[in-house]
């Protein structure tokens, strides 16, 4: 893991592959560090003939945390975006696809693949339109395009998200069987929950680095990001859009929306898949993030 400063952050960030190849940039999703893109799986991507980087978003993991802030108060947030004021918060999405940005310019990569899930697919969706010169090709995964009028995950997976945790220094049972009951609540129902796998994984992210706070913030970052379809329809590179047949937290219209919104996107839409990429699903996500890489020539945008 290297650490590098960009954007008036620091980041941390790890790479697999030859330093000559192309790259490929891996955001991750609400509250969840780099480790989710787990090392097969960059492997895979790696041993394509690309230099894979992921790493850890602003409040999270190993990267600069932003718990110095106040406590968020989501009844005045809420009031704030129905009134249409600027609420008071941290940081915004378009903070954190600068920090992508910014990962590019201090390793001096001119053009990288954008790959994203959930709350990185949103990210990469604003590289991709905000910096078309920067992108070579975009993969959504998970994620939404922001339209208001899309149906919204129900109110029990979204109270087990946003129930708050037992401390993990002071409750690690209870703390486990509260992050493992949301994971297994939105993983789809193709693929074995991999409860000791997934444990491990919980683990390893409270070692790394415990900020309760952070999805909170990384929650208003999205909120006031607003609808992205305006954006999307400047996007020009080769776009995939990957989403499960079974997610519960961003459901399959949210994925079809986002494709119809991006001139020429494939939607790929994966039965049995839910809001997580089983080990199962590697290759075929993998083979998806090739394909777009290789579309059209990698044509650069006009």
């Amino acid at each position: 893991m290297n650490i590098i400063k960009v954007n008036g952050v620091e980041l941390a960030y790890d790479s697999f592959g030859n330093e000559n190849d192309e790259a490929i940039i891996l955001i991750a999703g609400l509250g969840t560090q780099m480790i989710r893109w787990t090392i097969p799986f960059c492997e895979i991507l790696a041993a394509r003939g690309f230099r894979v980087i992921s790493f850890d978003n602003r409040d999270v993991g190993c990267s600069t945390h932003f718990s110095h802030y106040k406590a968020l108060d989501f009844e005045a947030l809420a009031t704030s975006l129905m009134s249409g004021m600027r609420p008071d918060i941290p940081y915004t999405l378009d903070d954190m696809s600068k920090d992508v940005i910014g990962l590019l310019d201090a390793l001096s990569i001119d053009r990288a693949h954008i790959v994203g899930r959930s709350m990185g697919g949103m990210i990469a969706q604003i590289v991709a339109s905000d910096y078309p010169e920067r992108v070579l090709s975009l993969t959504s995964i998970m994620s939404s395009s922001g339209n208001p009028a899309l149906p919204q995950a129900s109110q029990e997976v979204m109270a087990l998200m946003t129930k708050p945790a037992p401390n993990p220094f002071e409750d690690e049972a209870g703390f486990l069987a509260h992050s493992l009951s949301f994971a297994k609540r939105i993983a789809g129902t193709g693929y074995p929950f991999e409860e000791d796998a997934y444990r491990a994984l919980i683990l390893e992210e409270v070692r790394r680095a415990y900020d309760p706070g952070s999805v909170g913030r990384q929650i208003a970052a999205i909120a006031v990001s607003g609808d992205r379809r305006p954006r999307l329809a400047t996007i020009k590179v080769p776009t995939l859009v990957i989403h499960g047949v079974d997610d519960p937290l961003f459901v399959p219209a949210c994925g079809e929306d986002t494709a119809a919104a991006i001139s020429d996107a494939e939607l790929m839409l994966i039965d049995g898949m839910g809001h997580d990429l089983p080990h199962q699903l590697y290759k075929v996500t993998a083979d998806g993030i090739e394909r777009t890489a290789r579309r059209n020539g990698q044509a650069l945008p006009e």
